[in-house]
C-alpha cells in the first residue's frame, strides 16, 4: 500500500507532506520515488498568478559557477550561480529546479481550474467536478464564515463515546475518513504472491513527524516537543476549549503519542521489507493485539470481509495493546478529538490554517509565508480528483511524440543496465541470470493512466470545502479497501498526471513516469542526447536501479518477497551497499546533522547506479549514430560533460536549515547537494571527463559501487 501517497493527499497548506502526515506512514509503501513524495513536491510553488512562469531551461550556462573547480565541488560548479540567483520564496522551505518545473505545470492547472470553475457555459461532468471542488476551497468568505461548524457532527460523535464499543466504531469511522488514528489500515499487494491484494494493518498515530521527536532528549527534539504542545493546545483553543482544559488534554495527548512512539521501528527498520512481512489470521491478530478488538473494527469500516492481514510490525500493536485499556475512554476522546481537527485544519477557517502552518510551515520547515490560497487550491485539487484534473492537463500538455521519445530511452537503459548486470566482476553467473529474468520482466507506465478513474460517486457541492474533502477522501479510501481480495491493478497508477516525480514498484515490478516530469529540466525535444540522457535518462536508470537496491532486491521478477541470491553473492552486494551507506552518513547538511546513510541507502544506491548505467546507453547510441549531433563538443564542453552537467543541474536548489533538520530525519532522499557529489565522487568516468586527480574531493579515495 502506499501510504506516502494516500497520507499526503491531507495538506492544503503549507508544511512538507512529511511533516504533515506523521511519522509511519511513509514507511510502509512498496514505491520508491524519484524524490520526495507527491504532496510535498506538488506543494512547492512561489510565482503569483499573474506572474506567468517560463518553463525551466535543460542546460543552462548561466546556471554554472565556473569560478570553482569542477573536481572540488562539482555540485557548486553546475549550480553555484543559479543558487546565487534563486533564493528560497518567502512561502517556500526550499527550491530547486523540481520547483520550478511544478510551478510551470500548476500554472497550467490554475488556468484550467478557473476556466473550469465558471459558472457560464455548460461543462462535462470531470471538468464540472474539479470546477465546483476548486471554487469551494476559493471562497474563503464561506470558508471563513463556518469555523471549525463543518468538523461539529464529527467532534459530536467524539464527545458521545461512552464505552469501549463506542470508541472501536468511531474510530473505524474515521479511518474512513482519511483520518488515521492510532494506526493504519488498507490494502497492499501480498508481499509473498503480489498478483493478490490483502489487507494491511501498520504501526501510525502520531501528530510529529516521526517517532524519534517523542524519545529522544537532544535540545532539538525537546525544543520540538515544547512547540509541538503549544501548538496542541493552540488547535484545541480554537475549538472552543479554555486555556486550562486545552492544556491538560494536550498533556494526555502528548502521553498516548509517545507510548505508540516508543512501540514503534525506527525508519531504517520499518524500510526492511522482512520487518514488514507479517501476515496472519485475524485470529491471530485478535489473540496478539485483544485490546484493539480488531475484528470489530474491521466489520466497522464496512470493507469486504477478510480472514488474512499482514502485520507491520506485530511488535507495536503488541507494546500498545496494553495501552488501548489502561487509557481512559475520556483520554482516548481528547486524542481523537485532536486528530480530527489535525487532519483536516487546512480545510477551515484561517485561525486554524494559519496555527496549523506556524507549527508544521514555520517552525518545522523554516517557510516564512503561506502560499497565496489559490496555490494551495490547486494541489488540494490535484491530490483530491488528480486523475479527473490530469485528463485536461494531459490534453493540453503532453503529446505522443515525447512518449514515443521516452519508450525509446527507456528500452536503451533497460539494456544498458542487462549489459551493466553481466559485466558486473563480483556477482556469479547463478544471481546474474536471475537478475536478467527480473529486469526483462520489468513493465513501464509512461505519461499517463490507460483507464482513468471514475469519479461519479464522488458528489461535490460548492460551499462545503470539508464537506467535498471528505467525500473524496472516502472515496479512495473505500476504493482502497475494495482491493482486498482482488487481483492487483497493474495498470493503476500511485502519481497524478502532473506531478513532478517518478517511481518504482517493488511488488509491480514497474517504472513509472508521470507527463509532470516529461519536460526540461528533465526531458527536452529539442535538446541533445548528451543533455536528455543526463536527465531524465539518469532518472529512468534510477528508477530501474530502485529493482536492485538493498530493497528491491529482495523481491523477484513477480514483485514476491524472495530470495533469489546465492549467499556469496549476497554478502558481496550487502557489503557494497554498506560503503554507500557510510560514505553518505559521512554527509552533513546542517553542522549538527547528518544523513542517515541507511535510511537513504535505497535513494543513494539508485542515484550512483542510474548516473553510470545512462551513461552506458549515451555511449551506444553517440556510437550508433555519428551523425548525432551529441558527439559534437558545444558550449566548450564534451558530450559527457554535457551529460554530466545534465544530471547536475536537475539538482540544484536551496534549502532552509530547518527543511534540512527536519528531512534529515524522515526523507529516505538525500539533499540535492549530496546526490550529485556523492554519485560523482564514485564515478571514474566523471573524473575522466573533467581530468580530476587523486586527492581532489570529487575523488573518492574509497569509491563504492554496486551496479
Amino acid at each position: 500500500m502506499n501510504w506516502k501517497s494516500l497520507l499526503a493527499v491531507t495538506l492544503l497548506s503549507i508544511a512538507t507532506a512529511v511533516a504533515q502526515s506523521g511519522g509511519a506512514a511513509n514507511q510502509n509503501s512498496s514505491k520508491s520515488s524519484f524524490t520526495a513524495s507527491p504532496g510535498e513536491m506538488a506543494s512547492q510553488a512561489s510565482a503569483p498568478a499573474s506572474n506567468p512562469v517560463a518553463r525551466p531551461k535543460s542546460f543552462d550556462l548561466g546556471a554554472m559557477d565556473k569560478s570553482v573547480d569542477p573536481c572540488e565541488d562539482f555540485f557548486e560548479y553546475a549550480c553555484g550561480t543559479w543558487r546565487k540567483n534563486n533564493p528560497i520564496p518567502a512561502d517556500q522551505a526550499r527550491w530547486g529546479r523540481f520547483n520550478e518545473l511544478a510551478e510551470y505545470n500548476r500554472q497550467l492547472l490554475h488556468e484550467i481550474l478557473e476556466k473550469a470553475s465558471t459558472n457560464g457555459p455548460k461543462h462535462d461532468p470531470v471538468t464540472q467536478k474539479i470546477g465546483d471542488f476548486y471554487a469551494s476551497c476559493m471562497d474563503e468568505k464561506t470558508v471563513n464564515a463556518q469555523g471549525s461548524a463543518p468538523l461539529k457532527p464529527l467532534l459530536d460523535r467524539i464527545a458521545a463515546i461512552s464505552n469501549k464499543d463506542e470508541l472501536v466504531k468511531t474510530l473505524a469511522y474515521m479511518h474512513s475518513l482519511g483520518i488515521n488514528a492510532l494506526f493504519n489500515f488498507g490494502a497492499q499487494p501480498d508481499l509473498h504472491n503480489a498478483s493478490m491484494q490483502i489487507a494491511g494493518v501498520f504501526q501510525g498515530g502520531l501528530g510529529l513527524p516521526d517517532r524519534d521527536y517523542y524519545i529522544k532528549d537532544d535540545p532539538k527534539s525537546q525544543e520540538a516537543r515544547e512547540k509541538y504542545q503549544a501548538h496542541v493546545t493552540n488547535m484545541l483553543k480554537l475549538l472552543g476549549d479554555d486555556d486550562a482544559t486545552a492544556q491538560k488534554e494536550t498533556q494526555t495527548i502528548m502521553a498516548i503519542e509517545t507510548k505508540l512512539a516508543q512501540a514503534e521501528f525506527d525508519r531504517v527498520k520499518m524500510r526492511n521489507p522482512e520487518n514488514r512481512d507479517h501476515k496472519m489470521a485475524i485470529t491471530q491478530l485478535a489473540t496478539l493485539a485483544p485490546n484493539f478488538e480488531f475484528p470489530r473494527f474491521f466489520a466497522s469500516t464496512g470493507a469486504p470481509s477478510f480472514t488474512d492481514v499482514n502485520v507491520a510490525p506485530p511488535d507495536f500493536f503488541k507494546q500498545v495493546n496494553g495501552v488501548i485499556d489502561s487509557v481512559p475512554i475520556d483520554d482516548w476522546k481528547a486524542y481523537l478529538r485532536w486528530h480530527a481537527v489535525h487532519s483536516v485544519a487546512p480545510t477551515l477557517s484561517q485561525p486554524f490554517v494559519e496555527e496549523n502552518f506556524s507549527f508544521y510551515g514555520k517552525y518545522l520547515s523554516g517557510q516564512k509565508e503561506l502560499q497565496a490560497r489559490w496555490k494551495r487550491c490547486v494541489l488540494l485539487t490535484d491530490q483530491q480528483l488528480g486523475e479527473a484534473l490530469g485528463q485536461l492537463y494531459i490534453a493540453q500538455a503532453f503529446g505522443k511524440e515525447g512518449k514515443d521519445r521516452m519508450l525509446k530511452m527507456v528500452n536503451a537503459l533497460e539494456e544498458a543496465l542487462g549489459s551493466d548486470i553481466q559485466d558486473l566482476p563480483w556477482m556469479t553467473a547463478d544471481t546474474k541470470k536471475q537478475a536478467e529474468v527480473k529486469l526483462k520482466a520489468i513493465t513501464n507506465k509512461i505519461g499517463y493512466p490507460d483507464n482513468w478513474r471514475d469519479y461519479s460517486k464522488v458528489k461535490i457541492v460548492r460551499g462545503d470545502l470539508l464537506g467535498n474533502f471528505w467525500q473524496a477522501r472516502s472515496f479512495e479510501i473505500r476504493r482502497d479497501w475494495n482491493k482486498i481480495g482482488n487481483p492487483l491493478d497493474k495498470k493503476e497508477w500511485g502519481m497524478t498526471p502532473p506531478t513532478v516525480n517518478a517511481y518504482y514498484s517493488s511488488s509491480e515490478n514497474d517504472i513509472n513516469f508521470p507527463a509532470g516530469i516529461l519536460q526540461p529540466p528533465f526531458f527536452d525535444q529539442a535538446e541533445d542526447d548528451a543533455v536528455n540522457f543526463g536527465g531524465i535518462g539518469v532518472v529512468i536508470g534510477h528508477e530501474l536501479t530502485h529493482g536492485f537496491d538493498d530493497q528491491g532486491s529482495k523481491f523477484d521478477a513477480s514483485g514476491n518477497l524472495t530470495n533469489w541470491w546465492t549467499e556469496a553473492d549476497r554478502k558481496e552486494f550487502d557489503k557494497r551497499t554498506g560503503c554507500i551507506a557510510d560514505e553518505y552518513s559521512s554527509f552533513a547538511p546542517v553542522a549538527d546533522v547528518h544523513l542517515n546513510g541507511r535510511l537513504t541507502l535505497g535513494e543513494n544506491t539508485a542515484d550512483n547506479g542510474g548516473l553510470r548505467i545512462a551513461l552506458i546507453a549515451l555511449r551506444k547510441a553517440l556510437a550508433a549514430d555519428k551523425n548525432n549531433p551529441a558527439n559534437q563538443k558545444k558550449d566548450g564542453f564534451t558530450p559527457e560533460q554535457r551529460y554530466f552537467l545534465g544530471f547536475a543541474q536537475v539538482w540544484c536548489e536551496n534549502r532552509t536549515e530547518e527543511n534540512q533538520r527536519l528531512l534529515a530525519k524522515t526523507d529516505p532522499h538525500s539533499p540535492g547537494r549530496f546526490r550529485v557529489i556523492g554519485a560523482v565522487q564514485n564515478n571514474a568516468d566523471f573524473q575522466q571527463a573533467f581530468s580530476c586527480k587523486s586527492g581532489q574531493k570529487m575523488v573518492s579515495e574509497n569509491a563504492c559501487r554496486v551496479w
